[in-house]
């Protein structure tokens, strides 16, 4: 019998252990940290530039999409997950599949969640797919769904999946994506390698824009020249990547949204300081960062030198 022959029936002994937890409690009498209240919806729509006004008011109701945001722990977590969910994960880990990812979500609402609802929640393992294969590796899906109540009444239900793996083996790094250099962009990218960073402005209003479109959004002229920016800028927003993996990049790292001297916004890198130490407002400056031998790309450079 060959190693692969073994292998079939191990996993197979395996999927049925998994699949006898199917149906049993992951959370049982689950309570909201907090009531659904105006501040925590006021942040969401400030978030997700929702301005919906049936999300303010005296009459407000929350954002249906808010469901889940009801239901989480925070750093602390919940008391109420079951030993049944913590001995599935611990016999995935067992079959080596230690890594997680969380891959989508499913949500069906019942009802309009209210500030002063208090919201309950229990959950289900609902299913626990059989072996797959992707680019992240090999493991399982598994899906809990949770039935939330406010006051007592159906709410909503939230399906949750992640997809527990045994990491695949790495390969050597790849090179990093090329941009996409077309008419309405080649001149953005040779002044790039002219180490100019090059903004369009409108000639019909005088507005700044980027990225580079072929017409304005505030008066819709389609003629335009240019301005180099001063590299001055601060940073208006950034997230720290960990999740998902891009073989091209070493994570964890700040992929921040900067706001120039002369009123626009872009997508860039920070260097200079630790990802970790990247905040908001943080003042940084323009240089020019060699990829590789055939790419150059602008970035932004914090810390002192900034």
């Amino acid at each position: 019998m060959t190693g692969a022959d073994r292998a079939e029936p191990e996993a197979d002994r395996l999927l049925a252990r998994l699949k006898a937890f199917e149906g049993l409690p992951a959370v049982t009498g689950g309570r909201g940290k907090d009531p659904v209240n105006a501040v925590m919806i006021r942040h969401w729509c400030e978030a997700m530039g929702d301005t919906n006004p049936a999300y303010t008011g005296p009459d407000a109701v929350a954002p249906p999409t808010m469901l889940q945001a009801w239901t989480m722990g925070g750093l602390s977590g919940h008391g109420g997950r079951s030993e049944a969910y913590d001995e599935l994960l611990a016999l995935l880990d067992a079959a080596g599949c230690t890594s997680v990812v969380a891959t989508d979500c499913e949500q069906e609402y019942l009802r309009p969640l209210r500030p002063g609802d208090t919201v309950t929640f229990d959950a289900v393992i609902e299913s626990v797919s059989p072996r797959k294969t992707t680019r992240l590796g090999t493991g399982h899906f598994v899906t809990t769904r949770m039935d939330v109540l406010a006051g007592g009444e159906p709410a909503g239900t939230h399906r949750f999946r992640i997809l527990k793996y045994a990491p695949a083996r790495t390969e050597p790094k790849a090179a990093r994506p090329r941009p996409v250099i077309n008419r309405d962009n080649a001149g953005f990218w040779e002044g790039v390698r002219q180490h100019r960073l090059l903004i369009q402005r409108c000639d019909g209003c005088g507005t700044p824009r980027f990225p580079w479109l072929p017409g304005c959004n505030a008066c819709a002229s389609l003629e335009w020249d240019t301005v180099q920016a001063c590299g001055e800028a601060t940073v208006f927003s950034h997230v720290v990547m960990h999740h998902p993996p891009f073989p091209a990049f070493d994570p964890p790292y700040a992929v921040a949204l900067v706001e120039l001297a002369e009123g626009v916004r872009m997508i860039t890198n920070i260097t200079g300081v630790p990802h970790d130490r990247v905040r908001i407002g943080m003042p940084v400056r323009l240089e020019f960062l060699r990829v590789d031998e055939d790419l150059e790309l602008p970035v932004f450079r914090g810390g002192s030198e900034a």
